[in-house]
Formats: structure tokens, sequence, C-alpha cells
């Protein structure tokens, strides 16, 4: 079955290029205008991430799906013009992105991320951490409790959380039986809804440059009650922990890992990286904590640096203008510095061998850093067909009689664009300006529920879209195959959607997170309880 989805995507992609090639392209290239107007702006432009996401749910096979997801999008572009359609595939698009100094300074982090957590595994330092952990953390619950508790910890940024929590957690998960489907959820459920309701982070930081004419910190800290999704997402992890209750596809993965298989699939796109994984013998604990910590100050710094801190702005002031790209670069090649100094010192590796590690981590980093190309220049081609005037359109007519559905509305027009396009700031950039825009000089606190509702949406889409980076980091952390763990953990994500959408509407009536939150926990809770009774098959220790 497998092998013929497979076929089905080569058949598409054929299709696709023959069409290029086809003489009607250059034909529609005479009415540009016409076909311009008929795409721009229109649902038309949600199409191509649409075919994209669409194919990799159904194929299993990522690479491709994305291709043919921006060929779409091109020939939308250039009104079906073999010439327009190359050029903007790959000038508008891929050469476009990689030539970002915002997206080029997230693969250079990532491509050091790489290196570090391969000198780690050779150090012996992640394989110390599991045998302390091994005796002190006795069962799979207490396993992914602490995986959750790290990821909440670590709140400064989700590249950063993804990739430093799955390094940390993977030998005690492994050792556990926890799936690597699961600790993939638990990283990637723990990442973006952490950041969107820590003050102090890069997402924090993006929010409230979107809000214009307001206090944009005040105004993400008066949201954090009402930001259902990413609290109840939290929530619904470590209750689904005490409860031992998994379910849909995680079930499948959850029963075979107390069986002894921890990935259920046959593709394993990280299993080169395991070589490593013993190390050094005369490796500590401390091999892996001093990187860890290191690797968290010296972002931060770097963040606050980039935000002029040190040029005499507070500490808020520097985290909300901050350069996130520039600050995780910066602060990662110097964690990574003191951890090579560090090792040599210690004599765990010599210098050689941990210059060997940067083009091995690099490798490692290779499938994220391909899907992330991909991902981006399918945002490019979206970008380009108009997109956020779409959303703007749709956000505008559903405001006029409908003021206190607004924010289960926005909620879920905020879930499609990002799950779309694979992106949540790019969503609060489109829908925050809107909402500001609607409410401003009317009714504040619904503003503020509004605004709230919009993180949401973006942090749901975008936790539950197959092309989201923060999605392709959690895969990557865990070292989980990229479409398996999109499709596991989809219908835990729906779960929290729901609660939360019906949740939205109730803050849009009662306009209070005094009565809201406790009523979205309730509802959380009935829900956990009738998916307990409904699939209370799968037994756990």
């Amino acid at each position: 079955m497998r092998n013929n989805l497979k076929k089905v995507s080569l058949f598409l992609s054929m299709v696709m290029l023959f069409v290029l090639a086809s003489p009607l392209t250059v034909l529609a290239a005479e009415e540009s205008s016409a076909a311009s107007a008929k795409f721009y702006g229109t649902f038309w432009s949600l199409v191509p991430p649409l075919v994209a996401i669409a194919l990799a749910l159904i194929t299993k096979e990522v690479y491709s799906s994305l291709f043919v997801g921006i060929l779409v999008g091109a020939l939308f572009y250039s009104n079906f013009s073999f010439e327009g359609t190359v050029l903007h595939v790959f000038q508008g698009g891929m050469i476009s992105v990689l030539t970002s100094a915002y997206n080029m300074g997230i693969l250079i982090f990532l491509v050091i991320l790489g290196a570090m957590v391969c000198l780690m595994n050779r150090a012996g330092g992640s394989a110390a951490f599991g045998r302390w952990a091994s005796k002190r953390i006795k069962t799979r619950a207490g396993a992914e409790l602490a995986t959750i508790v790290l990821g909440v910890l670590i709140f400064i940024d989700d590249y950063f959380n993804c990739l430093t929590v799955g390094s940390v957690m993977r030998p005690v998960t492994d050792k556990h039986n926890v799936s690597r489907a699961k600790l993939a959820y638990l990283i990637d459920a723990t990442a973006a809804p952490v950041c969107i309701i820590a003050p102090i982070s890069s997402w924090a930081a993006a929010v409230s440059g979107f809000v214009e004419g307001e206090d944009g910190i005040s105004l993400f800290v008066r949201a954090i009650p009402y930001n259902f999704y990413a609290l109840l997402t939290i929530f619904m992890m470590v209750a689904m922990v005490l409860m031992k209750v998994e379910f849909g596809p995680m079930g499948v993965h959850e029963t075979n890992a107390l069986k002894g298989d921890i990935y259920t699939t046959a593709s394993r796109p990280y299993a080169n990286a395991e070589e490593d994984a013993n190390g050094n013998p005369r490796g500590k604990v401390i091999d892996l904590l001093i990187p860890i910590i290191c690797l968290v100050v010296c972002c931060v710094i770097g963040m606050i640096y980039t935000g002029g801190f040190f040029s005499g702005a507070d500490f808020v002031t520097a985290f909300s203008q901050s350069d996130a790209s520039v600050g995780l670069v910066l602060g990662s090649f110097f964690a990574l510095i003191i951890t090579i100094v560090l090792y040599m010192v210690r004599r765990v590796m010599n210098f050689r061998d941990c210059l060997a590690c940067l083009p091995d981590g690099f490798k490692a980093m290779v499938p994220a850093i391909l899907i992330l190309t991909f991902a981006w220049t399918l945002k490019a081609m979206t970008d380009s067909l108009g997109a956020s005037e779409f959303v703007a359109g749709v956000v505008k007519a559903s405001a006029g009689g409908f003021m206190n559905f607004l924010p289960a509305i926005i909620f879920v027009i905020g879930a499609v664009i990002a799950f779309a396009t694979g992106t949540s700031w790019g969503t609060f950039g489109i829908l925050i300006p809107i909402v500001v825009n609607v409410f401003s000089g009317t009714n504040h606190e619904l503003m503020i529920i509004s605004i709230s509702a919009c993180m949401a949406g973006a942090v749901c889409g975008d936790h539950c879209s197959p092309i989201s980076d923060t999605t392709i980091m959690a895969s990557a952390g865990a070292q989980c195959d990229h479409v398996n763990h999109v499709s596991t953990q989809l219908p835990y994500a729906m779960v929290a959607a729901l609660v939360s959408f019906l949740s939205y509407i109730v803050a849009g009536f009662v306009q209070t997170p005094w009565i809201a939150l406790p009523v979205s926990v309730i509802l959380m809770i009935i829900t956990l309880v009738i998916i307990r009774i409904k699939f209370d098959d799968l037994k756990t220790e």
C-alpha cells in the first residue's frame, strides 16, 4: 500500500512537470494580469501548502510533497509560465529564503547545536546523565514527567527547547521504553506552548513587536490566562501521563514500545546518530550539564545583547527588541567554544576529536535543514500569492455581527493559516494588527482575548503542521521520523484545539479569565475522562 502511495506522489510530480513543460504554459503567460487578479489574495493562495500537507500525510514522504506544493505555488504566481515558474521556485523561493539573514542564522544555530549534541554524546555526558537519571527515575511516567518539566524550564526559545530537551532526555526515555513518537510529542507540546506564555522569550518579543500603539509586553502578560491552547496542552500532557492513557496512532506506538520497539515504523532517519550513544566511559554528568547551562546562559546573553541591553536598555526592553536569530547564533557559538575547552581540560576528548564533531553534527541536522528550507520556500510561495490579504479580508468580514464569537473565530482562522503556512510568527504578523484595528477604542478586554486567540490559534496550527519549523525541530530532537511524529500527535493536538475553541466561546461572553480558565480546565478533565473510558485498553506499568 505504501509503495502505491509513493507511486501516486511520483505520478503527481510528473504531471506537474508535464504541465510546466507544456506549450500551453507559454500561452498562459500572455494573460498575466487576469491570472494575477484571479489567484492573488484569494483562497487559492492557501492551496499550495494544503497540497503539500495532504501529500505528506498520504504518502509519508515529506521532501517530494513539499516540492510539489512549491511547484503549485510557483505555477499560480507565474500564471502557468514555464520560465516564470522555474525562476520563482529558485530566485523568489529557495535562493530568497536562504539569503535571508534571519533564516541563515537559524540554520547556523542548528548546525552548532548538532555539533554540541555530537560532542556531548562522544564525551560520554549524555550516557552519564542517562545512568544518573536511571537511578532516580524509576518509571515510564517519571521519565515523561521529567521531559515535560525540562521542556517547561527551557522557555527562552522553541528551537533551543526542542533540540536541548531531546538530546538530554532521549537516553532516559529510551531506557524506560517510551516511544520516540511520544518523546517527539512531549518535546513539541512544551516548546511553542511554553514560549507563548513566557513573558521573557523570543516569542513574547515577536508578539509585542506586532502590537502598534499599545504596550506590547503588558498586553502579552494580560493575554496569558486566555491562552487556552497553550495552557490546556501542558495540562493535558501531565494529566495523560498520570492517568496512563493513550489513544489513536500514539497508543499503537506506546504499546509497541512496551514490547521493546520504540520506533514502530521501519523508517529511522537518525539511526546512525545512536552509534556514539555510550561515548567516552570516563564521561560524567557535568560533561552534559555544564554545556547545557552554558548554552542557556550564553543564548540569553546573546539575545539581550542584540536588543541593546549593554547599550543602556533594560532587560525586558532588550528582550522585546532582540534579534533571536543572531542572539542564538552568538550564544550557541560561545557555548560550543566553552564545551570544547571543557572537554580538552578534562581530557575526555582531544582537539582533533572535538573538531571531528563539527561535520558529524552538521550531517545529523541535514534532514531538518532540508525540510526547513523547503518549508520556508513554500511559505514564500504563499506570501507571493497574497495569503495575508485573503486572511485579513476573512477576519474583517467576520467582525460584523459576531463580536462575542470573534475570539473563537479568530482562533480557528489562526490555526488554519498557521497549519497551511507552517509559521506561528507569520500568523501573528497577519492577525494581531487586524485585531488591534478592529477593537481599537472599543472593547479592550475583548481585544486582549482576541489577541490571545491569535496566539493560541497560531501555536495550534503550528503544532499540527508537518511543514512547521518547530515540528521539524521536535522530530530532530527526538530522532523520530518526521511524518510519523505529525500523524501520531495530530489527534492529541485536535483534542486540545476543540476544548480551546469551546473555551473561547465562553471567554467571548464572560470576558474574565477567572471564569473562562476554570471552565476550560473542567472541559479538558471531562474530555480526558471520556477518552480514558473509551481507550482504556492500553496497559502501562
